[in-house]
């Protein structure tokens, strides 16, 4: 006969869809480091965005997310967002760059490790 659970050892699904976690805080929680090899079929299907140091992951990942197209559009004309070419493909395939990644869908929004 099996041996019925106290309300103790029942998972608390509701923590996972929680209305008190900020847009912010999941969007930290999907960001982490990540090798170039890992990030080139992204690249490859033309979803990655180059996020310069000056900015936050998370802000940008927020932005989009938020649908600020003002603000994305105001960082890609001032060069803080970049969309990778062959030629920064081919030069972090080189030195097998590491990179901070955030998932932002469609989009994986990437920045450098260390300094390019």
């Amino acid at each position: 006969m099996a041996q019925e659970k106290d309300e103790s050892d029942k998972l608390n699904y509701a923590v996972v869809n929680s209305e008190e976690i900020t847009t912010s805080e999941k969007l930290e929680k999907y960001t982490g480091e990540i090798q170039w090899s890992y990030l080139k079929p992204h690249f490859d299907a033309g979803s990655l965005i180059w996020v310069s140091k000056e900015l936050s992951l998370t802000e940008v990942g927020k932005a989009i997310t938020d649908d600020e197209s003002s603000q994305v559009a105001s960082w890609k004309q001032e060069g803080h967002l970049v969309i990778p070419s062959d030629p920064h493909a081919e030069y972090w395939e080189s030195i097998d760059a590491g990179f901070c990644a955030l998932v932002v869908s469609p989009f994986v929004l990437i920045q450098p490790l260390e300094e390019e």
